[in-house]
């Protein structure tokens, strides 16, 4: 019985792993199939036909079309350069080899460094200048070979990533999408405790920071989304207005945290202490459902709580205004004190933009896309 038990929970532990799980079946069945095309074929290192389907076999099949494409274009440089050193400055001696190896690995490195595009190019260039003194063949021999065999392992993943389990970016930037906007509502909370605690610079960052990641991260699988969807490999809509939007609301929440870097003056802050924890409180929670509505695949919630939440505060402001307790803050304290209604505002207004955006991922056509 506690055997069954623990596979049933090795079972449930894949189950919320099962992007991961898929991915290492693709790259598994990629290696195998390369080395056994290679092989076939007798190329002399099927090696180099293995790595280069396990690089290119990526978790989303836009990941894998960019790799692929990379890994081609770098071995493709590396491969024509090292081969033309190999003829222009044969090794006839070990001075002659490392010439020739500096030669071919210095401009290269460079390129890569420039353009990580290339990034493959130097180890092309030194396997076409190396091998050659190793097996006895040509440069221009091995400089084909070395093409041939990333053209089969490059070929062997993308197909392998295509059509086993495969799996696109959307699905991916729903999980995303839904994991920023969490952190932004946790954020939310604990920017709002800052109008009255205060908050130090290592705080503020540490909050931001993270939002940052999540979203560069949000970006990258988008531009994966947008590659599938020009080359006709997945369906579903377009992630910019999504994007878009979450930077947006990272900007709001940078207003309010410069806000929050400092406590509001007493005459503020006691007036708004009972209203900052319900709109916090209203405000996160429509973030969290939002996100649950994206991964669920269904229409966007209510804005009532929000827009209630909204009118209170702005209520609390036009009296503390109409009574002149604003005239006497500093400049300092009147400019947080407006940042803040301002990014509040601004964030229910985004607010409406992204229920927008859920209501274009739900349907027929986002439930396409995960499944294409």
């Amino acid at each position: 019985m506690r055997r069954i038990t623990e596979l049933w929970s090795r079972l449930r532990v894949l189950r919320h792993h099962r992007v991961e799980a898929a991915l290492s079946i693709r790259v598994t069945i990629a290696a195998l199939a390369s080395l056994v095309l290679a092989q076939l074929l007798q190329l002399p290192l099927p090696l180099w036909a293995v790595l280069t389907a396990v690089i290119v076999t990526q978790m989303s099949v836009g990941r894998s079309l960019k790799a692929t494409f990379d890994y081609l274009v770098g071995t493709l440089g590396g491969a024509i350069y090292g081969g033309a050193i190999g003829v222009l400055v044969p090794p006839a001696n070990e001075m002659a080899l490392l010439g020739s190896l500096a030669l071919a690995v210095g401009p290269l490195a460079l390129i890569a460094a420039i353009n990580p595009r290339f990034s493959v190019a130097p180890i092309t260039a030194i396997i076409v200048v190396l091998i050659p003194t190793m097996i006895h063949a040509g440069p221009v021999a091995s400089a084909v070979d070395r093409l041939i065999e990333v053209a089969l392992g490059g070929f062997v993943g993308f197909l392998v990533s295509f059509l086993l389990l495969p799996a696109t970016s959307h699905p991916l930037i729903v999980a995303a999408a839904a994991h920023t906007l969490e952190r932004m509502a946790r954020a939310l909370g604990e920017l709002l405790v800052g109008l009255t605690q205060g908050l130090d610079v290592d705080a503020l960052h540490r909050i931001q920071d993270g939002i940052g990641q999540a979203l560069e991260q949000l970006n990258v699988i988008g531009a994966e989304a947008e590659r599938e969807r020009s080359a006709g490999l997945a369906i579903g809509p377009y992630t910019g207005p999504l994007l878009r939007t979450l930077l947006r609301l990272r900007h709001d929440l940078v207003m309010i945290g410069r806000a929050a870097a400092s406590p509001l003056p007493d005459a503020v802050r006691t007036r708004l202490e009972p209203f900052l924890p319900r709109i916090g409180a209203d405000y996160a929670d429509y973030l969290r459902a939002t996100g649950a509505a994206l991964e669920a695949g269904r229409g966007p919630p209510s804005l009532d709580a929000v827009q209630s939440a909204l009118d209170a505060y702005a209520a609390v402001i036009a009296a503390l205004r109409r009574e002149g307790v604003t005239r006497g803050l500093t400049d300092d304290a009147a400019e947080r004190f407006f940042a803040l209604g301002f990014a509040l505002e601004q964030m229910r207004n985004n607010f409406t933009d992204l229920a927008r955006c859920v209501g274009e991922w739900a349907g027929p056509a986002t439930e396409a896309g995960r499944h294409s």
